[in-house]
């Protein structure tokens, strides 16, 4: 019996992992942005915006302009990340400043 049937079956779930992810679309790109576009007001909005959301935002917006969307998906995703981290700072420093307060 032929056992390359079997095997190819077996790997079938590797093979299929290791595919390339499909190529993001402007659709794609739209929501990823207005995603981290929303972060981003929420941190300004806290007072705790980081620079490189802001410059990581514009990279976003340039390169969905220019029509590469899968670099515009990453760095409006990456963004986005830089925003909820900065609104997590903020508001876990809110009150935890006073623990380290010399008394």
């Amino acid at each position: 019996m032929n056992r390359m049937p079997r095997l190819a079956f077996a790997l079938l779930p590797l093979m299929l992992a290791t595919q390339p992810a499909l190529a993001a679309t402007e659709a794609d790109y739209k929501a990823a942005y207005a995603a981290a576009e929303a972060a981003t007001k929420e941190a300004a909005g806290l007072r705790n915006q980081w620079t490189t959301t802001i410059s990581t935002l514009a990279a976003a917006k340039k390169a969905g302009d220019g029509g590469d969307f899968d670099r515009a998906v990453a760095a409006a995703k990456e963004a986005e990340a830089l925003a909820k981290a900065s609104i997590y700072q903020a508001t876990s420093e809110k009150e935890a400043w006073k623990a380290m307060e010399i008394r």
